[in-house]
């Protein structure tokens, strides 16, 4: 069967190479088609566009590269109807791929959502959207069942988190080492500051004041893929700390503590039990409109998945370097730390075991 696969951010491209390797198990013949990154490359996709230059995170920075995505759209339904797949399958994305999916409903594509829209988070109206739109929708977070099949009478599929398939192949396949990593000796705390220039900047600008604080500690920022290593250092500067590209499970396995932007990074960290700061900046327009149509009690899926703190998130102003030194001070304790890993193993239980991307792949493919 030919597959038409779009992500437009690193969680994207990590779950998509992880469904991409099982589909082309099950199916040898496989041809696909992706917008992604290099994961879902080296997975056994032909990526049509990079989801790096895909990736504007809020309100105003939409807004001002609205010529880019519109140019985006246009091209992605010319390649689609030139394509022409037995299966479009959207992963998380939705401002982009809602657009598509109603569009491809005109010529009776299939139409797949892997990784749901968060509709409980805003836009909840969207959900006629999905009901006309999409063929299939499979959502990873438990709460996520109930709310589309309880409140909005639409039947979803939950076959678990594809996360711990990613975290249960690298702990089989790899032996990390401080040494992979860095031959100093100091414990590390780890940054992981997004996958977008404009988060990356404003986390790292007040990231960096707290290093001071914690001379007896190494902090080393986890690089995305998306993004080359000049931009850190320029925000870095001469500050004592490094950086490494590409290789975020490495550095959370042997990290002693963490700080990291809201998002899927929260959960990784959580997954290898890291007691972790969860901070978040984005430009004023944008936090101003979000608190306007958001409607969550936390940021972090951690916090949300357990409905409860677990991690302190700092938000916009709260991100500051006296409130970090603090958040950061309490989870080095160690009777913190290890109440704060119990309920790392109640939210890994929640979750499920791995073979998430298996059990998809095969319910996408004998539908």
């Amino acid at each position: 069967m030919k597959y038409y696969i779009i992500a437009g951010e690193a969680s994207g491209d990590l779950h998509g190479s992880n469904l991409i390797k099982e589909i082309i198990e099950l199916d040898p013949n496989a041809d696909i088609r992706a917008w992604g990154g290099d994961k879902m490359q080296e997975a056994g996709a032909k990526i049509v566009n990079h989801f790096k230059d895909l990736a504007f995170m809020g309100f105003y920075e939409v807004l001002i590269n609205i010529r880019t995505i519109l140019k985006n759209i246009s091209f992605c339904k010319k390649d689609i109807l030139e394509f022409s797949p037995d299966k479009i399958i959207f992963i998380d994305y939705p401002g982009f791929n809602m657009r598509i999916a109603k569009w491809s409903k005109k010529y009776k594509f299939e139409t797949i959502y892997y990784i749901a829209p968060q509709l409980w988070a805003w836009n909840e109206k969207r959900i006629k959207e999905i009901k006309k739109y999409i063929n299939s929708l499979y959502v990873i977070l438990p709460f996520e069942k109930e709310f589309f099949e309880s409140k909005h009478n639409y039947p979803v599929k939950f076959l678990g988190h594809p996360l711990t398939d990613s975290i249960y192949n690298f702990k089989t396949n790899n032996n990390s080492s401080n040494k992979l990593i860095t031959t100093d000796k100091k414990p590390i705390i780890a940054i992981l500051p997004g996958s977008r220039k404009q988060e990356i900047k404003k986390i790292l600008n007040t990231v960096i004041e707290t290093v001071e604080c914690f001379k007896e500690y190494q902090f080393i920022v986890a690089g995305a893929p998306n993004i080359e290593l000049s931009y850190y250092t320029s925000i870095i500067k001469n500050k004592k700390i490094k950086v490494i590209e590409n290789k975020t499970y490495e550095l959370l396995s042997v990290s002693y503590a963490a700080i990291v932007t809201s998002g899927t990074a929260t959960l990784e960290t959580a997954l290898f039990k890291v007691p972790q700061v969860v901070c978040y900046k984005s430009s004023y327009f944008s936090f101003i409109i979000a608190k306007l149509l958001v409607n969550i009690k936390y940021i972090s899926l951690v916090n949300l998945i357990m409905d409860q703190e677990i991690v302190k998130e700092l938000i916009q102003q709260d991100c500051n370097k006296n409130k970090i030194t603090k958040e950061l001070k309490k989870i080095l304790d160690l009777n913190h730390r290890k109440s704060l890993k119990v309920k790392y193993d109640e939210l890994a239980s929640i979750l499920g075991n791995f073979g998430t991307s298996k059990r998809v792949a095969l319910d996408i493919i004998t539908k």
